[in-house]
């Protein structure tokens, strides 16, 4: 695969991703307020929490993935030469594994702060 084609991929793919959330989002929304609170009494600052939290938590997951995606390629080249390497390179794994983790502990802080 060229990296014209990859590079088409990924951007159809964010794009499907974005419109996707877009349409679920429009879906979804409308049942918020049909509870019977208005726009204008939803308090801003549990909003602005939660969105706190949720990116808190986002980022976590993110780093995470793109550390274990390089982290766990590299093991994997190293384990195809030296197969007793295999504990280290599940300890480097853990190791990027422990930043969902520490996402996750700041999301649950920031939510229990409200």
């Amino acid at each position: 695969m060229t990296k014209i084609t990859f590079k088409k991929r990924v951007s159809q793919s964010f794009a499907a991703t974005f419109f996707m959330m877009l349409a679920i989002g429009f879906f979804f929304a409308p049942g918020l307020f049909a509870a019977g609170t208005t726009p204008a009494v939803v308090n801003t600052s549990e909003g602005m929490i939660c969105f706190s939290a949720a990116l808190a938590f986002g980022f976590g997951a993110l780093g995470a993935g793109f550390g274990i995606a390089h982290v766990g390629a590299a093991a994997m080249g190293a384990l195809s030469e030296k197969p007793e390497l295999a504990s280290q390179a599940l300890i480097f794994i853990a190791l990027a594994e422990g930043l969902v983790i520490f996402g996750f502990i700041t999301a649950l802080m920031i939510l229990g702060k409200a």
